[in-house]
């Protein structure tokens, strides 16, 4: 059975940093597509990174490039996402997802950019 547990979520000022981590059970993180995606009240789930399965290549959309990094620790069989310069607009419900032959999602976890 595939778990993803989130973590690492709460509240934060804008211009600041968090970290996110993704651990998982019953797939291997290094074997898998990692992403991670957001959803904020009113709004549809968006895609904030991605790690392809191969080369580690990552991918960013236009509002996170430069501002957040995902990665992977094959050994923890986990996977981050360094989220800096924190704005509110980043505030949203944060999950991970991972993709082998089929996906599956975490729980996700609050992230509140407020001072």
């Amino acid at each position: 059975q595939v778990q993803l547990v989130e973590s690492g979520g709460g509240l934060v000022q804008p211009g600041g940093s968090l970290r996110l981590s993704c651990a998982a059970s019953g797939l291997t993180v290094s074997s898998a597509a990692m992403s991670w995606y957001r959803q904020a009240p009113g709004k549809e789930r968006e895609l904030v990174a991605n790690i392809a399965k191969t080369f580690d290549i990552t991918n960013y959309p236009h509002f996170t490039k430069g501002r957040f990094t995902i990665s992977r620790d094959n050994a923890k069989n986990t996977v981050y996402l360094q989220m800096n310069s924190l704005k509110s607009e980043d505030t949203a419900v944060y999950y991970c997802r991972a993709w082998t032959t089929a996906g599956y999602w975490g729980q996700g976890t609050q992230v509140t950019v407020s001072s």
